[in-house]
């Protein structure tokens, strides 16, 4: 299958003060088109760091980084936004939403950033909260959300842009069970059904258990993978 996802011997250091840290050590990580991946680990073991590089919004110190066919570790300034607004949707613990716009006008966000006129950018949110089940609640801002009300908005926004990849940050933590249950569903539909690469960072394990693969960061190393068997 072809890799969506590519990192080959890829360092990342960070300078505190005179101490130079090595975060991660000599990675190497293919995921494949069309796979959703749960990425585990302790605090500081490195994850985060992993997703941030994938996303477009780090930069390894050394190494190569391929992601839905470019070798971004190679591209800097307006290049990198403009390939990381095409190619890859956030989806964070917190929802990160605006609370003054509508939940229709967070999804809009994106957007902007696009040549699109204004009824084409509204025809995109409006397909983008119906496939996340929030067409009836377009028009209500945050405060007047569940929070899974708000993370599916999240994730609409991550959606509109129709990017190949979404890249989730605990997008479960600051829900309860029944309601991460349901956002995890719903990411194995736009993995199945809408064939998007999912590439997810959890501390959860039952969160997990809803990707196909995961695999497990220790100190900056991959230190074992799981596949999931179908019952």
């Amino acid at each position: 299958m072809t890799a969506m996802v590519s990192l080959k011997n890829v360092v990342k250091t960070y300078t505190r003060g005179k101490q130079t840290v090595e975060v991660l050590h000599h990675l190497d990580l293919q995921v494949a088109e069309g796979d959703f991946v749960a990425l585990m680990g302790p605090s500081g073991s490195g994850k985060t760091t992993v997703l941030n590089l994938i996303g477009g919004i780090d930069h390894p110190t050394s190494g190569e980084l391929v992601v839905a066919g470019e070798r971004i570790d190679q591209l800097k300034g307006g290049a990198l936004a403009r390939w990381r607004s095409n190619n890859v949707g956030f989806v964070f613990q917190f929802y990160n939403l605006m609370p003054m716009l509508s939940a229709e006008r967070n999804v809009e966000l994106p957007l902007l950033l696009t040549s699109l006129g204004k009824s084409e950018r509204m025809k995109r949110v409006r397909v983008a909260l119906t496939i996340v089940g929030l067409d009836d609640r377009a028009k209500h801002k945050p405060s007047e959300l569940s929070g899974g009300q708000a993370q599916r908005v999240a994730i609409a926004r991550a959606l509109v842009s129709d990017p190949k990849l979404l890249v989730c940050d605990e997008p479960t933590g600051d829900l309860d069970r029944t309601t991460a249950d349901d956002i995890l569903h719903l990411l194995q539909v736009l993995n199945r059904d809408y064939g998007k690469t999912i590439v997810m960072v959890t501390h959860d394990q039952k969160a997990a258990d809803f990707a196909t693969h995961t695999l497990h960061l220790d100190k900056g190393r991959f230190v074992e993978e799981r596949q999931r068997t179908e019952a």
